[in-house]
């Protein structure tokens, strides 16, 4: 870990010392997914420059792309002007960022009189990507 972390005091952790976080794809400015992170997530990630986020239905950490190879580099981290939001610039190797094998998990749109819509597409079976028979 980095020496000194003084820096992480100025995010403002919730209750639970969580910070939400967006990752946007560096070169098409598409958010990808929105996930949490605590202290040793945001420093694991500055120190790798890969996404480490804090799973809370798992209550571990959570390194993006360790079951499915769909890792995130890291390019630019920023915060939002009440340092309690956090965007990571990201490269999402191997184009899918979803757990449902899309790009992105923002793939339903509301459109009036027909609700939900899913608009993007599968690009990979998430059987087949985690494994799952």
């Amino acid at each position: 870990m980095s020496e000194d972390t003084r820096w992480l005091n100025e995010v403002a952790w919730d209750s639970q010392g969580l910070v939400p976080v967006i990752a946007q794809d560096e070169k098409t400015g598409d958010v990808l997914m929105f996930a949490w992170m605590n202290r040793e997530a945001l420093e694991l990630t500055v120190v790798t420059r890969q996404a480490v986020y804090w799973s809370r239905s798992r209550r571990k950490l959570w390194r993006k792309g360790e079951e499915s190879g769909h890792f995130q580099r890291v390019s630019e981290i920023r915060m939002d002007c009440d340092n309690d939001v956090i965007l990571l610039k990201i490269e999402q190797v191997g184009g899918i960022a979803c757990h449902t094998g899309r790009r992105s998990c923002f793939f339903q749109r509301y459109e009036d009189g027909s609700g939900w819509v899913e608009v993007d597409p599968v690009l990979k079976d998430p059987d087949a990507i985690y494994g799952k028979k």
